[in-house]
């Protein structure tokens, strides 16, 4: 017998968690200070940030913040208290399920008190253990930790591949009818490390062959894509074919929380069923409220507005990468990961540099977050950036690229005490 602490301590700390000593405070765990936006404050200067979800700029919106102020003097952050369930039921959170499911042409939704438990949930209360669950290999995490409640079969199908998707799909519907099942198509409308866009028009299609229903996680989708902001079902014409649409607040919205949208005699069960909301509490009202003015605006000419500049931004951002020589891969939607070459080590100094010299704040991203043998600096333009941010950014990474060709960046991670 090993005492749990002990095999922890022993241990090397995990994938990530075993660069803890060298990373932590500057590239994990970070403190950017000052207001929410494009220009912060990290490590004592004033930086060009790339690394927040605010997709829509309305982190720091002036009417969102008057809203999100009356309504925390209005009611406090404890109001409800307890689960909706139990005590935690408010008519402006059923305007709210409402109005999200209006918009996501639905016939109803129920919110999530977060995102991620939210959609975990979700999966874990609609299939049993005669259902079959196919799903992308490039899922996200919270997918995958629903997926791994679900005591049934579990088949991945290679990203965004449609001839193994068909292919997994045929064997899965085979599997559930010999097993008394159903299946569920589990993919996401925007995958958030590599801005590539879910297939779900080619997935739609295979509806006319197979028996199956479809869940999107469209967390960086919701309020961007498509249109009206809909989400990527709408970009792709195949708003009705999506089964089950789950949004997120803690991107376009900037808040925290999420839902699900479909029909209402699954929402009505997912309402007695799902244990992440029944035995959790309640959205607090301020952030509620919060978020009816945020889904106003979205849906308003503002909101046009907001997106149309946000494209612009993010067009010209990743042209310019491309034009630089830069590997940023398919990058459909706003997320920019821009692919290096280079190990660990290299990649760290470059964040420095670009962090301490340039002043300009992106993310690295690594194993286990995406998978092995890739390493990219994640860049999110949003409607609060400019061009000339993004001028900016591009003349550093074009110094970077000849730096990194000279061999500037091979030496050791610095000690981080040195910087901190």
């Amino acid at each position: 017998m090993k005492d749990i602490f002990e095999r922890i301590n022993e241990s090397s700390g995990g994938p990530i968690g075993q660069y803890r000593e060298k990373i932590d405070g500057y590239f994990a765990f970070p403190k950017l200070e000052g207001e929410l936006g494009p220009h912060m404050r990290f490590n004592g200067k004033e930086v060009l940030c790339w690394s927040l979800n605010n997709y829509l700029g309305l982190a720091n919106h002036p009417e969102i913040r008057r809203v999100d102020a009356e309504a925390a003097a209005r009611w406090g952050m404890a109001y409800p208290m307890g689960s909706r369930m139990m005590t935690g039921q408010t008519a402006l959170h059923e305007k709210l399920e409402r109005e999200l499911a209006d918009f996501e042409k639905k016939e109803a939704a129920f919110e999530f008190n977060f995102g991620y438990q939210g959609i975990f949930s979700t999966i874990d209360s609609l299939v049993n253990r005669h259902d079959v669950i196919v799903y992308d290999a490039e899922a996200h995490a919270c997918l995958l930790d629903g997926m791994r409640l679900h005591i049934g079969t579990r088949i991945k199908f290679k990203h965004n591949d449609i001839v193994d998707c068909e292919k997994v799909m045929a064997k899965a519907c085979a599997l559930a009818e010999k097993q008394g099942g159903g299946v569920l198509l589990i993919t996401e409308g925007v995958f958030g490390m590599t801005g590539a866009l879910g297939i779900l028009d080619k997935i739609a299609a295979l509806k006319k062959k197979y028996p199956f229903r479809i869940l999107i996680d469209d967390a960086h989708g919701f309020g961007v894509m498509g249109p009206n902001g809909r989400g990527t079902s709408e970009h792709f014409g195949v708003m009705d074919d999506i089964d089950i649409y789950i949004g997120a607040y803690a991107k376009s919205m900037a808040t925290i929380g999420g839902f699900v949208a479909t029909q209402k005699s699954i929402v009505n069960y997912l309402r007695y069923n799902m244990r992440s909301q029944m035995y959790a509490k309640s959205l607090p009202m301020p952030i509620v409220e919060g978020c009816l003015k945020r889904l106003e605006i979205i849906r308003s000419a503002e909101g046009d507005a907001l997106r149309a500049h946000l494209w612009e931004v993010t067009r010209y951002l990743q042209k310019g990468f491309r034009d630089l020589g830069y590997e940023i891969g398919p990058a459909e939607a706003c997320v920019t990961p821009v692919h290096l070459y280079c190990g660990i080590n290299q990649a760290s100094n470059i964040a420095m540099d670009l962090r301490e010299n340039y002043n300009i704040f992106c993310s690295i991203v690594m194993y286990p977050v995406i998978p092995p043998g890739m390493l990219i600096f994640r860049i999110i333009p949003t409607a609060a950036h400019s061009i000339e941010d993004v001028d900016r950014t591009l003349a550093a990474f074009r110094d970077i690229k000849e730096k990194l060709a000279q061999g500037a960046y091979d030496k050791d991670i610095p000690d981080m005490a040195l910087i901190k």
